[in-house]
């Protein structure tokens, strides 16, 4: 059951992840995309989790910081 539902949940994620990034690609690729996206999001996040204290907390502030340059720099206004 647990491949099973990694493909489907990969398909999914692949699909919705290239029609964001705006690349047109094959069901393989697609599914690939997604699959291997799944295994790299839950590495990051297992990893995550097991840091404790202050540098988990750290950790997700310069994530946030990061995803808000990176927003203020694709829709913020224009120069």
């Amino acid at each position: 059951m647990g491949i099973i539902a990694l493909i489907i949940i990969g398909a999914a994620a692949g699909f919705l992840a290239t029609r964001l990034m705006k690349i047109d690609a094959d069901v393989p690729t697609t599914v690939a995309i997604g699959i291997f996206g799944a295994l790299v999001g839950g590495l990051v996040l297992r990893v995550l989790l097991t840091i404790s204290g202050w540098m988990a907390g750290f950790v997700g502030a310069v994530l946030g910081a990061m995803l808000l340059i990176w927003l203020w720099q694709t829709y913020g206004p224009r120069r």
